[in-house]
């Protein structure tokens, strides 16, 4: 291993070939590689950066695009020459989320009080906006979808006339699903919206009354099926075959007894398979131990979880400080690696994992790359670790996983098993 690239606290069945710090904003969230450029989005440093890699062994940051005011970029989507970026209210920036349990309890929209009044006056930017990326390294803006609320969460598009969205849109509790007309890229449209029971709290809708922050991390889509992730609400699978109007299929949840958190449903269909992430989002597992877990969908109306995947235990990962358990899981975009026997998972404060699930009854961890403390703390809420946060993965047909962290910049990695 080069002298100049960091030295991994553990490693496994994984080599490092490339490290960037992102021309000095290291905090990512959700990461896109589009012809062989990574485009990160920010959770401190607000707006997004894309880094050249088409050498991975010599990333180089080649454009910043800051956020409006007030506002972050942290999800982002990218197909073919289109890139969706998300614009939201900036929770970790507000006062009222300085201590982080409180966006990840109650209902969101009645902390940032869209649920109860309309957000008139509001002094953050909400919707989704629309870049040509024909060249990546330039970004230009094309086209902006508003929305009256807390703005866009996270998205899903893999090219076509559709996007999905998670929403935190004025009257509702949290996140709600929506539907995107992108058939004119420079004019997107919702179309159609699915809500649990309760959210709707400006049609009179009773929430129930619980401290669960029941509201759409975001959806997978596959066909006309729409997965969706509804945090501490579970499961709910949504029939997306008239985009204007999704219906429920099915709602499953694990929590109570289980911790909630629910972030990532990602479909294997040629297997009738579901994978699901369960996000650890409080310090040393206060949440509880989180789980990514595995679902027969042969019926999708009545999905049976079979297993979950091994829990990393190769140092004391409860007690290094911070989160330890799942963030994101690789979504097999059809752009990169599709695989139905390897996930590939970030575990946070224990770094990147990979799974075998060949035997969907017993998966088991063959490769593993855990970063070592970051430089610097980018995360300036009050009374933070100074540890890894491994944030999400995007892996290439080639195999090459790039990962991102909240503090710790841009790893690229070679999965050697």
């Amino acid at each position: 291993m080069s002298q100049d690239l960091p030295t991994p606290d553990y490693v496994n069945n994984m080599k490092l070939l490339g490290y960037s710090d992102q021309g000095g904003r290291p905090d990512g969230v959700q990461i896109m590689v589009n012809k062989g450029h990574a485009i990160v989005g920010h959770m401190f440093s607000d707006g997004f950066s894309v880094i050249d890699c088409t050498d991975p062994r010599v990333p180089k940051p080649v454009a910043y695009i800051p956020a409006p005011a007030n506002t972050w970029n942290i999800h982002l989507q990218s197909h073919e020459d289109l890139l969706l970026v998300i614009n939201a209210k900036n929770m970790f920036a507000s006062a009222e989320f300085q201590n982080e349990e409180e966006y990840y309890k109650g209902k969101l929209g009645q902390k940032v009080g869209t649920a109860d009044k309309a957000s008139t006056g509001r002094n953050w930017t909400a919707g989704m906006a629309v870049y040509d990326i024909s060249n990546p390294a330039e970004p230009k803006k094309i086209g902006f979808m508003d929305v009256e609320g807390g703005g866009v969460h996270r998205l899903w598009y893999v090219g076509g006339r559709w996007a999905y969205a998670s929403v935190l849109l004025d009257g509702f509790t949290d996140y709600i699903f929506v539907t995107i007309d992108m058939a004119d890229p420079t004019n997107p449209k919702e179309a159609g919206r699915y809500w649990l029971p309760g959210m709707n709290a400006a049609a009179g809708e009773d929430p129930a009354q619980d401290q669960a922050r029941a509201g759409l991390h975001h959806a997978i889509v596959h066909g006309d099926t729409a997965y969706g992730a509804w945090r501490d609400g579970g499961l709910v699978i949504m029939d997306v075959a008239d985009r204007t109007n999704p219906e429920l299929i099915v709602h499953r949840n694990w929590s109570p007894p289980f911790g909630g958190g629910t972030h990532n449903a990602l479909p294997l269909p040629d297997r009738e398979l579901l994978v699901v992430a369960d996000e650890a989002v409080l310090d040393n597992c206060a949440d509880g131990i989180k789980h990514i877990w595995l679902f027969d969908i042969r019926d999708k109306a009545n999905p049976i979880s079979i297993s979950t995947v091994p829990i990393p235990d190769d140092a004391d990962y409860v007690n290094k400080g911070a989160h330890f358990g799942p963030h994101n899981i690789h979504e097999n975009r059809p752009d990169g690696l599709v695989s139905d026997q390897l996930i590939f998972a970030t575990q946070q404060n224990a770094g990147v994992r990979i799974y075998d699930i060949s035997n969907e009854y017993q998966p088991k961890e063959v490769a593993a790359f855990v970063p070592p403390e970051p430089a610097k703390l980018m995360d300036r809420r009050p009374n933070r670790t100074k540890v890894i946060q491994s944030t999400d993965i995007w892996v290439s047909k080639e195999g090459l996983a790039f990962v991102s962290d909240y503090n710790a910049g841009l790893y690229i990695l070679e999965y050697t098993g």
